[in-house]
């Protein structure tokens, strides 16, 4: 029987101690093992990289996520694949953020997702939720908040607040989706506070999904919410030096990272990332960036940067790049604190000599 198991195997029964040899049948029997507790594991679908990456350090050690808008792709943009079809029709979980901001999905779920729990991330009890500012929000806004931007709350009573969701208005209507963009900006993940209550939902979903695995799930998610802790207060000393200085950004995607950290975006290029600003707007947004004296407008990599050359074109304003969706950034556990490192470290880069 060793014989039929071949060379390879007869060559490592010879260096291994009697005591701690393996009987040979039993080889095929572990590998046969391992191959069920993989099976085992549920078929969990994410939208975006940014929520990949909490939902991949939470089933570190039992399973990956599938990812749908992987690569440079941007949701706002995204068209589904047909490998992105089966995902969905295989999945038992879906984690998106909701259909104000992967709008592409929401037919495909209809259609193909009846047999997976389906969570939408932005009804997660405890988030803050910020109105989307429409007019492309080009003036300071005044929240108050700035000089106050430090320690573990940054200033901010999220308690207070009144776009924070109190846990028990969760939205099922989605009275929401006739606004275009929502009655609130869908760029959640941009505070870390608001990564903690995804969490949250996504180890319970995860726990009830699979309770064989519970303890994992647990375990890791505490770790992530130790981790987030730190980073929130890493991120805070890193942006403190320049947080009064404003600057400009592609599109309106940063409210959560401002508002949490009380720096000053001025005002976007654009609404949003599908609408080309035409040349009045452009012409309004070169005058104001020279108005401001020296500042930074920043790019996005998947977009084009063209735009952000015209606008400083005869300032002192210098250019940046931030990537508030991770489209460069590899996907995995670590990319969320890739990504909210990359934003606060390009900004000091740009503005720190500005």
């Amino acid at each position: 029987m060793k014989r039929a198991l071949g060379p390879a195997l007869d060559s490592l029964a010879l260096r291994i101690p009697a005591a701690l040899a393996i009987p040979a049948l039993a080889i095929p029997a572990l590998l046969v093992a391992g191959t069920m507790r993989a099976a085992d594991a549920p078929v969990v679908v994410t939208s975006i990289k940014p929520i990949h990456s909490l939902v991949a350090a939470i089933m570190e050690g039992v399973g990956e996520p599938a990812l749908i808008v992987d690569g440079a792709s941007s949701p706002h943009t995204y068209s589904m694949k047909p490998s992105n079809a089966r995902s969905l029709q295989e999945a038992k979980v879906i984690f998106w953020v909701g259909p104000n901001l992967e709008a592409f999905l929401e037919k495909p779920l209809e259609a193909l997702g009846s047999n997976a729990s389906v969570v939408e991330l932005d009804n997660a009890p405890g988030l803050t939720k910020l109105p989307f500012r429409e007019g492309g929000a080009f003036e300071p806004h005044d929240d108050g908040d700035h000089e106050n931007a430090s320690g573990d709350d940054h200033g901010h009573d999220h308690a207070a607040e009144p776009g924070r969701d109190d846990g028990h208005a969760h939205h099922d209507d989605h009275e929401e989706h006739e606004h275009g963009h929502g009655a609130f900006d869908t760029h959640l993940w941009l505070d870390p506070m608001n990564a903690k209550a995804m969490a949250t939902v996504i180890t319970t979903t995860l726990v009830a999904a699979d309770p064989a695995n519970a303890l994992t799930y647990q375990a890791n998610a505490k770790a992530l919410d130790d981790k987030l802790t730190a980073l929130d207060k890493e991120i805070a000393a890193t942006v403190a030096p320049f947080k009064d200085k404003p600057f400009v950004v592609f599109h309106d995607a940063y409210q959560y990272f401002e508002h949490r950290y009380g720096i000053r975006v001025a005002g976007s290029i654009t609404v949003s990332p599908e609408t080309i600003p035409g040349a009045e707007r452009v012409s309004e947004i070169h005058r104001k960036v020279g108005e401001l004296g020296a500042t930074c407008v920043f790019a996005e990599p998947q977009f084009e940067p063209r735009l952000v050359k015209v606008v400083i074109e005869g300032t002192s304003a210098k250019s940046g790049i931030l990537d508030p969706e991770a489209a460069t950034l590899k996907a995995g556990p670590d990319l969320y604190f890739t990504l909210m490192r990359g934003i606060a470290d390009s900004m000091k880069a740009c503005l720190s000599s500005a």
